[in-house]
């Protein structure tokens, strides 16, 4: 067996590990489909709005919304982070401590975890409330090898799923994909299935970060590029904070068939206003969806 296969076998173990279908669908008797959105007015989120300021339509067709109050839900803080041979020196100083600061902001019943990527995933620590192990993890890491880097999210991506509470992936790299097993297309379908929301760092120079781009997005998530190591504490800083201030929309799909691709589209409509959130679910066939 060779490393690029034991890259893919290590992702789609864990992906087997939790992958757990039955969690992940709904039916008619629990809580439905549930939407992270970002609303933004310029760079500034917007806060303070209710359920009567927004219109979610589920293929077309208004749906009834709740809105929970997203500060009130515990944060499940994945870092996926890239430690190929390119991490040295001052990167690997800056990254470490952009994740123990992102680390510092998270609160009581707020949990972490660590997964890190070369030629080969590794998932280091589980989500746990226990932050002095994972920054102890952090501490060890030694940069080597080549990028899997559709690899990597793929397992952050499913170590979220059947997890309670909110779900923040951050992945951060410096580089493109040289070594994964998976296709964009698998970890972005995969992306449809998570309530997950993906925040990806890259360096402002990377080449073809079209598939992580599109991986963040199907989450309602974006992706940052930065133009040097150096800024990587204040953007992993800026994303919790963000990532508070976003709104959970819930709600039990109305008037809709059950099955295939929907298309979720939220606005504010008396508001001048941005918005991020994830474009899509996938429905189960048989009246369930997700």
């Amino acid at each position: 067996m060779n490393r690029r296969q034991a890259s893919a076998l290590t992702a789609l173990g864990l992906l087997a590990a939790t992958l757990h279908p039955r969690a992940q669908k709904f039916s008619s008797r629990t809580v439905g489909v549930r939407v992270d959105v970002l609303v933004t007015d310029g760079r500034a989120p917007v806060t303070g709005l209710t359920a009567a300021d927004f219109e979610l339509r589920d293929n077309g067709v208004l749906q009834h919304i709740d809105v929970a109050d997203a500060g009130e839900l515990p944060v499940n803080a994945v870092l996926a982070l890239d430690t190929s041979a390119s991490l040295f020196g001052k990167r690997r100083d800056d990254l470490v401590g952009a994740a123990g600061a992102l680390l510092d902001g998270l609160e009581a019943g707020d949990r972490a975890s660590l997964i890190t990527f070369s030629q080969a995933v590794r998932p280091r620590i589980p989500l746990s409330a226990n932050f002095d192990v994972v920054r102890a993890a952090l501490e060890k890491i030694e940069p080597k090898g080549q990028t899997s880097l559709i690899d990597g999210v793929f397992v952050a991506l499913t170590s979220t799923l059947d997890q309670p509470g909110r779900s923040l992936v951050v992945v951060c790299t410096d580089g493109s994909d040289t070594f994964s097993w998976l296709q964009p297309p698998e970890v972005i379908a995969v992306a449809r299935r998570s309530n997950a929301v993906v925040y990806a760092v890259t360096a402002a120079d990377t080449k073809r970060p079209e598939a992580l781009k599109q991986i963040a997005e199907a989450t309602g998530g974006r992706l940052l590029p930065v133009k040097s190591s150096g800024e990587l504490r204040t953007t992993f800083e800026r994303i919790l904070a963000e990532f508070r201030r976003r709104y959970v929309l819930a709600y039990v799909p109305d008037g809709v068939a059950p099955g295939g691709f929907h298309r979720i589209e939220v606005t504010v409509p008396r508001r001048k206003v941005a918005i991020a959130a994830r474009p899509g679910y996938t429905g189960a066939e048989g009246g369930g969806a997700r």
